[in-house]
């Protein structure tokens, strides 16, 4: 899961640290332009007596949409902003208080930040995955049964929120068609029945339309592989604008940043390996398809 690691020592430090007791359970908070956005969105739908289901249907998004932007949980986009600002009477108000929004970290763990902060900048960025769909890749849908098969349990708030950091990390596969991603993921992934069938379907829908641009990437590794050089478990690497090579690894409850060059230099070997063993960008669109179609 996206939201479990550890947040790295600075760039250029020697290692990274064990997450501290306790620091598991800390959320971070919205940014306070978030907040204010968002009950600026909330006094303005009561005033003009809308539900956030009446409102998520005049703006096109979803009432877990509109309850996520009025928590201050999600930034909203610039369809969101007009939209709404239509429905709630054009009064201006939310059209100016857009203009000073900043990306908060709502639903990113304490330990991941630094890894997501990363990402943003990053002018490449490599993912392989063996155990769920990337998080850059997940459908709403998918992403909320992930966390609503999390261990403890998350609050319905908790829940929404880790949905909401999520989709909004993904923002940046669309918005930087200029930066390659690449991603190896295993095909037992996708032929895990998470969420069920409606949930499987529409996930590989999202997947195929997300790896389509040119500069996405996407491979499987088939089930009857008989070579794998990525035993070891999931792994990303990103490229910084200064030309250097970062790594991220997690496992049950830990997680590093990884900036050592003779170990980069190992996961850029295993990685490329896997690479030359996965199926096809082609393959591999025409197995998701197959999938699509037995569902």
């Amino acid at each position: 899961m996206d939201v479990v690691g550890v947040e790295g020592e600075a760039a250029g430090g020697a290692g990274a640290r064990t997450v501290p007791a306790g620091e598991w359970e800390r959320e971070p908070h919205p940014s306070d332009s978030l907040r204010t956005f968002g009950a600026v969105v909330q006094a303005l739908r009561e005033h003009a007596g809308l539900s956030r289901v009446d409102l998520g249907a005049r703006v096109q998004y979803s009432k877990h949409t509109v309850e996520s932007v009025e928590l201050g949980r999600r930034m909203p986009d610039e369809a969101f902003v007009e939209r709404a600002e239509e429905a709630l009477g054009n009064t201006g108000a939310l059209r100016k208080a857009a203009r000073h929004l900043t990306r908060g970290e709502a639903g990113l763990a304490a330990w991941f930040r630094r890894w997501a902060r990363l990402e943003r900048e990053a002018v490449s960025l490599c993912t392989y995955e063996c155990r769920l769909v990337p998080g850059l890749l997940q459908s709403e849908a998918y992403a909320r049964a992930v966390f609503d098969n999390s261990i403890p349990l998350l609050t319905d708030e908790q829940t929404e929120a880790q949905v909401a950091a999520r989709m909004e990390r993904q923002t940046m596969v669309r918005e930087r068609p200029t930066v390659p991603f690449g991603f190896i993921v295993e095909e037992s992934v996708f032929r895990r029945g998470l969420g069920g069938a409606r949930v499987q379907a529409n996930m590989l829908d999202h997947v195929l339309e997300l790896s389509a641009p040119r500069n996405v990437t996407l491979q499987v590794v088939p089930l009857e592989s008989e070579f794998h050089g990525c035993l070891d478990g999931p792994m990303r690497i990103l490229e910084t604008p200064e030309g250097r090579r970062l790594g991220y690894s997690e496992g049950q409850q830990n997680g590093r940043l990884i900036s050592d060059a003779k170990e980069m230099s190992l996961l850029c070997r295993r990685y490329d390996t896997l690479r030359s063993q996965a199926l096809s960008p082609k393959e591999s669109r025409d197995l998701l398809e197959r999938l699509r179609g037995e569902l």
